[in-house]
């Protein structure tokens, strides 16, 4: 596996709307994007540095590999 980067929320949240995902609704600090075909759900902490570990299971929910999400970016 690729090494991740370290990531604001925001650089995450572009990267997600470039592979199709739109926002939904926000509550606090957290943001759901959401795409519709073929369907999936994420929620994105909008904070100044992502963990790691948080950033890769983010990438999981979008059915992304970690390759096409640094292309993303």
């Amino acid at each position: 596996m690729s090494n991740l980067p370290s990531i604001s929320g925001k650089k995450c949240i572009d990267a997600l709307c470039k592979n199709g995902f739109t926002v939904k609704r926000q509550k606090g600090s957290h943001i759901v994007l959401r795409r519709e075909n073929p369907f999936s759900q994420v929620v994105v902490p909008n904070h100044k540095d992502l963990d790691r570990g948080t950033l890769r299971a983010i990438i999981r929910q979008a059915n992304l590999s970690v390759t096409e999400f640094i292309k993303m970016l």
